[in-house]
C-alpha cells in the first residue's frame, strides 16, 4: 500500500520527471474546498495502483516555481506524467471514474 508523497519545487525533477514509474501529481492548497473533496480519491489511487504509478501532491502555496512552469492557474489540477511528459490532466473536482481513466492512460 503506497502513500501519497509530498513533492516540492526542490525535489520535483527527481521525484516526478526522473521517475521510472508514471506519476500522478495533485496540485492543491489547504484553503481549497474542491482539493479536499478529491483528496480521498487521490489517496485511494495511491493505495490501489501504488505498484504501477507514483502518486504525489504539491502545495501551490508553499511551492511556486513548478506550478508556474506547468501554468497551474486553478486548483485542484491533477497531471498524469509519464517519462517526464504530461500525458493528460484533470481540472477541478471530478468523479472517481475520471481519475481511474487518468491512471489507465499512463499505466501500460
Amino acid at each position: 500500500m503506497a502513500a501519497v508523497a509530498d513533492v516540492t519545487d526542490q525535489n520535483f525533477e527527481a521525484e516526478v520527471l526522473q521517475s521510472k514509474m508514471p506519476v500522478i501529481v495533485d496540485f492543491w492548497a489547504e484553503w481549497c474546498g474542491p482539493c479536499r473533496v478529491i483528496a480521498p480519491i487521490v489517496k485511494d489511487l495511491a493505495t490501489r495502483y501504488g505498484d504501477k504509478v507514483k502518486v504525489v501532491k504539491m502545495n501551490v502555496d508553499e511551492n511556486q516555481s513548478i506550478p508556474a512552469k506547468y501554468c497551474v492557474r486553478s486548483i485542484p489540477l491533477v497531471l498524469a506524467i509519464k517519462d517526464g511528459v504530461v500525458v493528460d490532466q484533470l481540472l477541478g473536482s471530478k468523479p472517481k471514474e475520471a481519475f481511474e481513466q487518468l491512471v489507465k492512460k499512463v499505466v501500460a
